[in-house]
């Protein structure tokens, strides 16, 4: 069984990699989206979105990272993938599942499974722009409003000739809203001759081991749970119990002393009030805190209101 920390846009950057890394068995991690338009990306960007490209493109405890590019254009993706492989990347993954809408209104993530051609299109660009040694790999969701375009969509990127695909087992108008639809990814996982990892509503032990039965497939991709459970991976994997609350007040410290990037003021604030957004759905202790928090825009602020837990 194979672990894989998704992509979650705004959340889950490089800091947090590290972090949750450092906790858990994870086998991978997928960055949060490049966005890919019109250009071919300078390094610049690659190095900020995936500062781990310093380190052999792995976490500081070892975890293999997988850059995420998300766009429309065969062509340029193709060009940014292989520009990321360049600067030491270990592999591509493509964005067919974000539902935001802003993505969506320009053809990207989720939009683009209502068209399977251009899903095949994109996926044998990238591929034959990417060495073969390294891996390129795709997440979808089931479709756009209904959950009925899967199948089409998972073989042509599968004919493109992508490594894996993860399935997030709801459809672009599901959004998050439970259930989600684990028995429907055993048909992808049937008709496809590559490993599918689910992905959805994976928020305990239980559950995982229930949508590992459900889809058929080995491999999980942990997200929301993830950062509601801080160590969800190991209790998988593992068997280990799960964090007490004195053990994530720990870790808020922790994340706290983190060297974040550019201006703290601004970006430390917005991340911590997005982690215990995650945190109160398993902490009730969380919830609290969160409304102590909520109204503070200043890092000192913050920080002194967590070290007088």
């Amino acid at each position: 069984m194979r672990l894989i920390l998704a992509p979650m846009e705004g959340v889950l950057d490089h800091l947090m990699r590290d972090l949750l890394t450092r906790l858990n068995p994870f086998d991978l991690c997928v960055t949060e989206f490049i966005r890919v338009v019109d250009m071919r990306l300078p390094p610049r960007v690659f190095y900020r979105l995936c500062p781990e490209l310093y380190q052999g493109c792995r976490t500081p405890a070892g975890t293999p990272v997988r850059i995420q590019l998300l766009g429309q254009d065969p062509d340029w993706l193709a060009e940014n993938a292989a520009q990321a492989c360049r600067l030491g990347a270990g592999g591509i993954d493509l964005n067919f599942g974000c539902p935001a809408k802003t993505v969506n209104r320009h053809r990207g993530g989720a939009a683009l499974l209502g068209d399977s051609e251009q899903l095949y299109r994109i996926a044998r660009a990238v591929r034959a722009a990417v060495p073969a040694g390294l891996p390129v790999s795709a997440k979808i969701r089931l479709g756009l409003e209904e959950r009925d375009s899967y199948l089409e969509n998972s073989l042509a990127l599968y004919e493109g000739g992508i490594s894996e695909l993860a399935v997030h087992a709801r459809s672009k108008q599901d959004g998050y809203r439970p259930p989600a639809y684990w028995p429907l990814v055993a048909e992808i996982r049937a008709a496809l001759a590559i490993p599918v990892v689910v992905n959805g509503e994976i928020w305990n032990a239980a559950q995982a081991d229930q949508a590992r039965r459900e889809s058929g497939c080995q491999d999980l991709m942990l997200g929301r749970g993830a950062l509601a459970l801080p160590n969800l991976a190991a209790t998988i994997k593992a068997g280990t119990a799960a964090l007490s609350w004195a053990q994530i007040r720990a870790l808020l410290l922790d994340y706290s002393d983190m060297e974040i990037e550019g201006d703290k003021g601004l970006y430390y604030p917005n991340r911590l009030k997005q982690w215990l957004s995650y945190l109160k759905l398993q902490y009730p202790e969380a919830q609290a805190l969160f409304g102590q928090v909520r109204t503070l825009k200043h890092t000192a602020d913050i920080r002194r209101t967590l070290a007088a837990l």
